[in-house]
């Protein structure tokens, strides 16, 4: 669907206030892991950051820290802000990266497999890291687009960039990836460490979560399937 064009807003208030109200008129849901680099103007996400920079000092200093005598923390709420912005949060405020895309002259229609590629995202329950492992299995036709091997990972932490839970990661990344390359098949499969369990709650250090989407040929062909979990060797380092 045509994204529309977002209309300069020229009345005063807070960035966030501004951009907000560009994604109501739209009549556009602004979730945790959704993309809304299309409404933010130029210079917009500096003043995002002098924003969050502005609320942070004040949750600091509803937790009672000093940040006036603790030189650990007179510059903590500028870094978080850059941060969450600039950084662990940009796949909301940056557009795509560019992919240039290839005809598949050959015909190639073999199993093409991409990982493990790491990644690094949040939970978007308690802002707390997910780091793990992502793996893509990819079963291109003669119609299918090429592209090189450092856009997967570029397009992956693109999705990853953003407060969200693993089940609708990868299925927004196998959603991208289906849009871009075309395939007949698709799967992708992503095992990750969440510090929402391991730092806080139960503090279980070793729990894991593993999720799959499979799509097209993965999905209906068991032997391939079965040749990609092998191939990736889930749990071996590999």
């Amino acid at each position: 669907m045509k994204k529309q064009k977002a209309v300069r807003d020229v009345t005063g208030g807070p960035v966030s206030e501004r951009i907000r109200r560009r994604l109501q008129r739209q009549g556009r849901r602004f979730h945790a892991n959704d993309n809304i680099s299309d409404v933010i103007e130029p210079g917009e996400l500096d003043e995002l950051v002098e924003e969050v920079s502005g609320r942070m000092q004040a949750v600091l200093e509803s937790l009672v820290i000093d940040t006036r005598s603790d030189h650990n923390t007179q510059e903590t709420a500028q870094r978080v802000a850059r941060m969450y912005v600039r950084e662990i949060f940009r796949g909301r405020y940056l557009p795509a990266p560019t992919v240039t895309e290839f005809p598949n002259a050959e015909r190639l229609n073999e199993l093409m497999i991409v990982g493990p590629i790491t990644v690094r995202s949040a939970c978007s329950h308690h802002l707390c890291p997910i780091i793990g492992r992502l793996w893509i299995g990819l079963m291109p036709n003669e119609h299918s687009n090429l592209i090189g091997l450092s856009k997967y990972v570029r397009l992956t932490d693109w999705i990853m960039t953003r407060p969200q839970i693993q089940e609708e990661a990868i299925t927004q990344a196998a959603e991208l990836l289906m849009a871009k390359v075309n395939p007949d098949g698709l799967a992708i499969v992503m095992e990750a460490d969440h510090f929402c369990m391991h730092w806080r709650g139960v503090k279980d250090a070793d729990a894991k979560m593993t999720n799959s989407v499979m799509r097209g040929s993965f999905l209906k062909d068991h032997t391939l399937r079965r040749e990609f979990l092998s191939l990736i060797k889930l749990g071996s380092g590999g």
